[in-house]
């Protein structure tokens, strides 16, 4: 049989990468037999370049400044063939980047000054077209960073004109209000309620410079909330929104790998109700049931850190099953400290009741 593995990454313990070359691993111990095709997907966050690099473009490194000002390095990606470069936020102002946990103060010192570096750097190699992928972020600020790294509103407005800017992104939160950057992505981030606020109302009058930019309102455009509000900035800079996984996927001829597999093994860190609204995995599985086997349906496995949803749930997302790694390593701490090699053997017990079911 004929095997596609493609995972998102695992949150913050495994890349997508990583996950992909574990679940390799446990399966192939299970069924040597097997043909099996790696092909670790993103949906625009963390590990997006790192995917992408896998089949195309050269990886360039710069020093930028990261979330709250120290030096450091981050890569993106150069693909001569297409004149495109290829820039994911998190290298650049990631809550990795923080160097300890968030907290209300890096919650709000946070920015994206070194994301627009990262920009200055792809547009002084003349590209035609830039992808930024958003995800990951420690950021709240509105993508301010990003524009006065630019030289400011007009200014970077000017430098972007005749580029094509790509937001690469499968959130679909505005700027402003109970569903927006602070309100849903602030505690993540350390923001605590009082945090919150101060953050909302930054964001709130930082969108009249953005709109006024823009010569429209951008604050309710779906993605606008992505990364702190970066997805705003960029879209104010004249950039257009399109799903993070869908940019991966043709960039790493996907649709040629799943119309080719039996079955196609995915997963990230949580599979819950989010998951099959528009993430990876979902998309995987939706292309997996049509494209598949040569146009019959491959059939979708889910390996996740943990697994929230009921058998009805998956059952009626037409899932073939979905396993959790916390289930093989009896505890979340196991889990998340011995990650690979507890994705490992969960493969490989998957793969297992495969041959045998």
């Amino acid at each position: 049989m004929r095997i596609l593995i493609a995972p998102d990454s695992f949150g913050d313990t495994m890349s997508a990468v990583v996950a992909a070359r574990a679940i390799e691993t446990g399966w192939t111990a299970a069924r040597p037999h097997d043909e099996v095709v790696v092909a670790p997907q993103s949906d625009g966050g963390p590990g997006f370049v790192d995917v992408l690099a896998a089949r195309l473009g050269t990886r360039l490194t710069e020093s930028v400044h990261g979330p709250l000002g120290a030096g450091i390095s981050a890569q993106w990606l150069l693909d001569d063939a297409t004149s495109t470069a290829y820039v994911e936020c998190a290298q650049a102002c990631g809550l990795h980047q923080l160097g300890g946990s968030p907290t209300p103060r890096t919650a709000t010192r946070a920015d994206t000054f070194g994301v627009g570096e990262l920009l200055d750097a792809a547009l002084r190699h003349g590209v035609s077209r830039i992808v930024v992928g958003l995800g990951g972020s420690a950021t709240t600020d509105g993508g301010a960073g990003l524009v006065g790294a630019l030289g400011g509103g007009e200014r970077a407005r000017e430098r972007l004109r005749g580029v094509e800017l790509i937001v690469a992104s499968d959130v679909e939160n505005p700027l402003l209000g109970p569903t927006g950057a602070a309100a849903v992505f602030g505690p993540q981030k350390g923001a605590d309620p009082e945090t919150v606020e101060v953050l909302e109302r930054h964001l709130a009058e930082w969108s009249v410079t953005l709109n006024a930019l823009a010569g429209r309102d951008v604050t309710a455009a779906p993605g606008a909330g992505a990364a702190g509000g970066l997805g705003a900035a960029l879209l104010a800079l004249g950039g257009r929104r399109v799903s993070g996984a869908s940019v991966v996927a043709e960039a790493t001829g996907l649709e040629d790998d799943i119309t080719a597999a039996d079955v196609v093994v995915t997963g990230e860190g949580r599979f819950d109700a989010q998951t099959l609204r528009g993430k990876v995995v979902s998309a995987l599985h939706g292309r997996a049931s049509t494209l598949g086997a040569h146009g019959a349906g491959a059939s979708t496995l889910v390996l996740a850190g943990q697994v929230s949803l009921s058998d009805a749930e998956i059952d009626a997302a037409g899932i073939a099953g979905a396993h959790a790694i916390v289930d093989v390593a009896g505890s979340v701490e196991v889990a998340m400290n011995d990650a690979e090699n507890q994705l490992t053997e969960l493969a490989r017990r998957v793969a297992c009741d495969f041959r045998a079911g």
